[in-house]
């Protein structure tokens, strides 16, 4: 699709919502976007109390005009090929909790080495250090945390 971001090819490595949501504008406005999808147990928004034909709208809706391939980044070919698809990336887009980019060895620090210009972005809910780093963050959970409501 042309648009905007045309020529713009982004990685993204996130789950759930948040990161595939922003990939998905980007997307949008004509950004090639790569979903990168562990091979088990997937997306949770694949999840089969959601599904109708095989797949669910939620997955769908976050996750429109991308391509996509499943990779193992637990082992080394699957992080070989996700080191080859950030080489000729613009953009990189993860929401690992703290400590599994690195873990994983697809830090920033690392990707940065493979590729300088890289726009590395790596989304938390609630940033990399301090009491709830390593809890998931979910719409309904900031919500009952602040007091606060979306509407």
């Amino acid at each position: 699709m042309a648009g905007p971001l045309s020529g713009i090819r982004v990685i993204d490595a996130s789950l759930v919502v948040s990161g595939p949501l922003a990939a998905m504008m980007l997307a949008d406005q004509g950004a090639d976007v790569i979903r990168v999808e562990s091979l088990s147990p997937g997306d949770t928004l694949r999840g089969k109390n959601f599904e109708r034909g095989g797949m669910t709208s939620f997955y769908l809706n976050c996750n429109r005009g991308k391509r996509g391939i499943a990779l193992d980044l637990r082992e080394r070919e699957g992080l070989e090929v996700a080191r080859e698809l950030v080489k000729g990336a613009d953009v990189f887009i993860q929401n690992w909790r703290p400590g599994t980019a690195e873990r994983l060895e697809l830090d920033e620090a690392r990707m940065r080495e493979l590729n300088p210009e890289l726009i590395y972005c790596s989304i938390s809910g609630y940033g990399p250090s301090g009491p709830y780093a390593q809890r998931r963050s979910y719409d309904p959970i900031i919500q009952g945390i602040t007091g606060h409501t979306a509407i």
